[in-house]
């Protein structure tokens, strides 16, 4: 017999064996069938999601040639690169100078004959809302015409037409509330504008803006406000130029030069698609050599690798199994003169035969499930496919890929089978063989060596040896594994019946329990490590990161000096609309010297106040100056933080400038502030600020109880101007004013640092004015509540302004490790529901003889469930075990980086803490094999029908 005809008889006996063992032959069709779907939606998805250098284009220019647009250089010769966006004049021309650089530049002169255009701006402006008033851009744009489709589509209603009409982005009619029909009035010129439909950006679905026709708001706008001085006059951007060259020319590089020597940048399609050689550039380009596709082609491969390898596992047990309950079958072909390599050929075929239906399958169901799950991935990502982007030879190397893991999958079995004796094959007879003691010795010594190199390549900052330390250690485990499966199995002896049969059938079939243990450890490993690095980045994030103002807490401060007249009714404005608990605590503001606005013109030349910090020990930050450096790398990180946040060091690294108070943060108050903004719970504080004693939060400023103020102006003697408008010297300088000083943790209340009498103040001669109040928020604000509330402090004068705490950083965070854990979830039921099924298939004889001896219906029942949770749950013990290598050598990597900035600034944290997800790892560890189980217990049929006797 040939070998093409001796494996032509062996596909045809395993496509046979597939169609009579249907139940099995799904399962494996189906564990390969999964990645497989799973790679290719991915690349779909990836190749689609991510625009080509042509649909970038379209979604920059619609369906234009080109964007034409001036600079500020005036009409001088330039140079450009071919992609439009670097641009400079030639090398060694000089600069041009302020006049010419004041005079416009002709743009439409240097379109090409016969071209048509479309010109662009876009201005900031506040509009009204359904909820209120809400702050957005618009786009000045004929949105309309054909050239701007692929960049602006519209969703529902009508392209705006006529001067008074308008249309708005999905995102900004959701949040506004705006239907069309409605009316939207742009605020300071009060032009009103029918909203006539909805438009969206494909390459920006969440963009928030309005659109309106060239002409139609920024020139009535400018009109508006030459007439009137109290409108304010708008800030429109540049315009640009969308230009269609003339029919079947576009607009060539030839046209790009041209227009250079106009003083005329030009981004052209036809250019950026196939750029001119560098012989004709006469920009020339700096390039750093560096690529990112070496990198990227090694965590493609690496990926694939753990694709294969996360198959084999999965798989290889079913053809395992399906191998023994074929063993009489494979006996009779040796039996009938079948040699040990045409046994194995039965086997192979089978893992080609379903592998190939896998891979059929796999890649099929990618297709339907990108196409089903396509909007909801565009409104995840924020954009629109141009199109399903499909690479044949991906596709087929990913189908491909499923077909050789069928193979890879029955190799193994295929290698015991061809060993086994036919006698032991014809009688059912399984053999007894030991397990090898190499193996775990093995594991073990790659265990301690992937830890080692993976922490070396953590301290020594190469990713490389982090990556390789960290595989090596997880094969480790692998090759441990079996070892384990063999200990749990003595650990049921004391057990109730079902688990000790679980635990010692997982003992006794480790061939097919060890790979999905395998399996499950494998996907939860890299949850756990991407979890653990990702939530430990978050705390460090959380820990350096500085607040705006007290958390919970939200401020109206008034717009501009002698504003405080209009207050009452802002603050009316805040209390109605806001989720506001408590009642106001009002402020003031203080300062030294001339009369002046601080809105308009720096607050240092009104006459600043300043604090005049002691010097000595308490006074100084000992993290600068001599022997800063030294003293940093000594201490702990949060010993580190403690000194960063002692008094002495708190104004020394970052200085933020809150409600009008200047550098000096300085507020007029009473006990309120200190209760509703400090948080500052203390009679005697408020004892003290009642009898006229300022409350010091930085004890750093006072020595013997008691601050040194000084006022003085700022700017320099050359500042002629401003020493015109403010001269003389400040008035006052106080010198050891006496206050109450407050616990050294208040130093880093933001924006405060000193809360003082009204009646204080003024005796000192130092100018007071009412300027805000702060609240104490109950929720955080909704959109139609801010805009609400900005519409109401605008029919309240527009006199006052709203700053609110920033809020939470992690949801992200948050979102990221959710998916984590339900990808490793979803691996972990499907490793488990597979072992469940191959143990009840494997084990039939066994549970039909327990049936027949009189073993309650339930006994199946509960055997399933503790079977799939001892796969689930070993699994997910050593998948969080190996997890935590690679994720702890990287956190050593950004801690090594974070040395590297203290050691040239001691202020700089070097804080790299290593936090467990414990949300994520009590799903994996607790959740999943809990429902493991009981899902598998709940799908297992409790009775059997015994037919016949078994065996």
């Amino acid at each position: 017999m040939s070998v093409l005809s001796g494996w032509r008889a062996a596909f045809r006996m395993a496509r046979r064996d597939a169609v009579r063992t249907k139940g099995r032959s799904a399962l494996v069709v189906a564990m390969i069938a999964l990645p497989v779907l799973g790679v290719t939606a991915a690349d779909l998805t990836y190749r689609s999601a991510l625009p080509t250098e042509a649909e970038e284009l379209t979604a920059e220019l619609g369906s234009a040639d080109a964007r034409f647009s001036s600079t500020s250089m005036g009409p001088v010769k330039l140079q450009q690169m071919p992609d439009g966006v670097n641009w400079g004049t030639p090398e060694g021309a000089p600069e041009p100078s302020p006049e010419v650089q004041a005079k416009p530049v002709d743009v439409p002169a240097a379109f090409p004959e016969g071209s048509r255009y479309l010109t662009e701006r876009s201005v900031p402006a506040s509009v009204t809302t359904r909820h209120g008033i809400a702050d957005t851009e618009i786009g000045e744009l004929r949105v309309a015409d054909p050239m701007m489709r692929g960049r602006v589509e519209l969703t529902d209603g009508a392209y705006p037409r006529a001067r008074d009409e308008i249309a708005a982005t999905t995102a900004f009619a959701e949040a506004s509330g705006l239907s069309i029909g409605d009316t939207v009035t742009v605020r300071g010129p009060e032009q009103t504008y029918i909203l006539t439909g909805t438009v969206e950006l494909p390459a920006d679905l969440r963009a928030d803006s309005l659109y309106a026709l060239p002409g139609s708001v920024i020139a009535p706008w400018q009109q508006a406000a030459d007439r009137d001085k109290a409108i304010l006059p708008p800030q429109p951007s540049d315009p640009t130029w969308l230009v269609k060259g003339p029919p079947g020319a576009g607009v060539t590089w030839q046209d790009i030069l041209a227009a250079n020597e106009r003083g005329v940048v030009v981004k052209s399609r036809q250019v950026a698609l196939d750029p001119p050689p560098d012989s004709e550039v006469p920009m020339s380009a700096l390039s750093n050599g560096y690529s990112t596709e070496v990198e990227t082609t090694a965590a493609v491969l690496t990926v694939a690798a753990m694709a294969v390898l996360e198959i084999v596992l999965l798989a290889g047990p079913a053809f395992a199994v399906g191998a023994r309950r074929s063993r009489r079958q494979l006996g009779l072909v040796g039996a009938c003169g079948g040699s040990r390599g045409q046994v194995r050929a039965v086997v192979l075929a089978g893992g080609a035969v379903l592998g190939g239906a896998g891979a059929v399958a796999g890649v099929g169901a990618g297709f339907g499930l990108t196409a089903l799950f396509r909007p909801m991935i565009e409104d995840y990502t924020g954009s629109r496919f141009g199109e399903l982007t499909v690479r044949p030879w991906e596709i087929l190397g990913i189908a491909a890929l499923g077909l050789a893991t069928g193979v890879l999958a029955a190799l193994a079995p295929a290698i015991v089978a061809g060993r086994q004796s036919v006698l032991e094959s014809l009688t059912g007879r399984r053999g007894t063989r030991r397990g090898s003691r190499v193996l775990p010795v093995v594991g073990v010594i790659a265990i301690a060596a992937g830890v080692a190199v993976a922490v070396y390549g953590g301290v020594a900052g190469d990713t490389a040896f982090v990556a390789g330390g960290s595989v090596l250690a997880e094969l480790g485990v692998l090759a441990c594994i079996p070892v384990i499966v063999g200990i749990l199995g003595r650990l049921g002896r004391r057990l109730p019946l079902t688990p000790r049969i679980a635990l010692r059938d997982a003992a006794r079939n480790r061939g097919r329990t060890a790979p999905a243990v395998a399996a499950v450890m494998a996907a939860v490993a890299g949850s756990v490590a991407i979890a653990t690095y990702t939530s430990s980045s978050a705390a460090e994030q959380a820990y350096d990161h500085v607040p705006n103002m007290t958390p919970g807490t939200l401020a109206l401060a008034a717009a501009d000096t002698g504003a405080d007249a209009g207050l009452p009714r802002s603050r009316a404005a805040v209390e109605q609309n806001y989720p506001v608990s408590g009642k106001a605590a009002d402020f003031g503001r203080v300062w030294a010297g001339s009369d002046c606005s601080v809105y308009y013109q720096d607050e240092n030349d009104c006459g600043e106040l300043q604090f005049v910090k002691p010097t000595g020990e308490g006074h100084s930050c000992p993290l600068k100056g001599e022997g800063a450096k030294e003293l940093a790398l000594r201490l702990s990180a949060d010993g580190h933080k403690r000194t960063m946040n002692s008094p002495a060091c708190m104004d020394e690294n970052y200085t933020m400038v809150a409600f009008g108070t200047g550098e000096h943060k300085i507020v007029i108050g009473g006990p309120d502030v200190l209760d509703t903004y400090v948080k500052l719970d203390d009679p005697a504080a408020a004892k003290a600020l009642d009898e006229g004693t300022p409350v010091l939060l930085n004890s750093a400023y006072a020595k013997n109880g008691e601050v040194t103020l000084k006022a003085t102006h700022t700017y320099s003697d050359r500042d002629t101007e401003n020493r015109a408008g403010h001269p003389g010297k400040a008035r006052t300088t106080t010198d050891r004013l006496k206050v109450y000083v407050a616990p050294d943790r208040y130093a880093a209340t933001p924006g405060i640092r000193m809360v003082m009498p009204r009646q204080t103040a003024e005796n000192l001669g130092l100018h007071v004015e009412d300027y805000g109040s702060f609240y104490t928020l109950g929720r955080d604000a909704t959109d139609a509540e801010r805009q609400a509330a900005y519409a109401a402090l605008d029919q309240a004068g527009n006199k006052a302004y709203l700053m609110a705490s920033d809020e939470e950083l992690r949801t992200e965070d948050d979102t990221i490790l959710l998916i984590l854990a339900l990808f490793a979830g979803v691996v972990t039921l499907g490793a488990a529901a597979i072992t469940t099924g191959l143990s009840k298939a494997d084990a039939e004889a066994d549970l039909t003889t327990l049936s027949a001896v009189g073993a309650p219906p339930g006994l199946r029942r509960s055997l399933s469930g503790f079977q799939c949770l001892v796969v689930a749950g070993t699994g997910v013990l050593l998948g969080t075990a190996a997890g935590l290598v690679p994720a702890i050598a990287l956190r050593l990597t950004d801690l090594r980086a974070a040395l590297a900035e203290m050691r040239a600034d001691p202020m700089q944290s070097a804080y790299t803490p290593i936090v467990m997800p414990w949300g994520t790892l009590a799903l994996l560890a607790l959740v999943v094999p809990v429902l493991a189980g009981l899902l598998a217990a709940a799908l297992t049929g409790s009775r059997q029908t015994l037919a016949r006797r078994a065996g």
